[in-house]
């Protein structure tokens, strides 16, 4: 079952999960690996990665359209483009869109920027404050930029949970000088490694995301009264293409 947010189910996690391990269709549409179709007209089509609406004679025969520039974008480019895009203020809605993008790996550092781009985009989103969303969602970039690849187990320093802690030093303006907003990033981070690790081992890129989001969620609504929507329960598509899947030992595992 995919998750639901008020006991409406969303569908989340569409990749055609038979093409591992970098879950690129091998032809057709990116999204579901059908066949296009080519029109004779153009029609108004909206983008299934940005949400723009663009004028295109081709499509998936299920529907699906990407436009050129999202073609074109690398994974943190597309990341970007997206919360910036978008409205939404769940940021499992938004890990949704990521997600469907075949560009978007199993495991990797790209996770290390997704996690606060997405609360940075809903916490905006839900506060109404459009005008530092951009801004917000760059810092976000850069200081990702600087957590490495594989610090989960050659630091001890997940980078989902590290994310967390960047949302909340972005949000409020925490510096390494600052009193409360020092103390609620440092502790964002701590609550969301400690989730993460008590999972224990192998990593799993989507899993450790997950379980950052939840914490994310529940600590700025407990520390600032903002709440933004959360799942009643996660399905993960993604088991089997993680050669190091808990199975039944992760929170998220469907039984595929």
């Amino acid at each position: 079952m995919p998750f639901t947010i008020d006991e409406q189910p969303i569908a989340i996690f569409i990749l055609n999960t038979q093409h591992s391990p970098i879950m690129t269709p091998p032809s057709g549409c990116l999204i579901c690996g059908a066949d296009l179709e080519y029109l004779d007209q153009p029609e108004e089509m909206e983008c299934q990665y940005c949400k723009r609406l663009c004028k295109s004679t081709n499509r998936c025969v299920n529907g699906h359209y990407i436009c050129d520039r999202c073609h074109r974008l690398d994974t943190e480019d597309l990341i970007e483009v997206i919360c910036l895009q978008s409205t939404e203020d769940n940021p499992f809605t938004l890990i949704e869109r990521i997600f469907s993008s075949p560009t978007v790996m199993m495991h990797g550092p790209e996770h290390h920027f997704l996690v606060p781009a997405v609360l940075v985009a809903a916490f905006y989103n839900y506060t109404q404050q459009p005008g530092k969303k951009e801004r917000g969602i760059k810092n976000a970039r850069h200081r990702a930029g600087l957590v490495k690849g594989g610090s989960c187990g050659l630091l001890g320093d997940c980078g989902a949970a590290v994310g967390t802690g960047i949302f909340v030093s972005i949000v409020t303006g925490a510096t390494p000088l600052s009193r409360e907003e020092w103390r609620m990033a440092n502790l964002m981070t701590a609550r969301a490694l400690e989730k993460i690790a008590l999972h224990g081992g192998p990593r799993c890129c989507k899993r450790n995301t997950f379980l950052a989001l939840q914490e994310a969620i529940r600590f700025i609504s407990t520390e600032m009264g903002i709440h933004l929507p959360e799942p009643r329960d996660i399905s993960c598509r993604f088991s089997d293409q993680n050669r190091e899947c808990l199975k039944d030992r992760c929170p998220f595992y469907n039984g595929i």
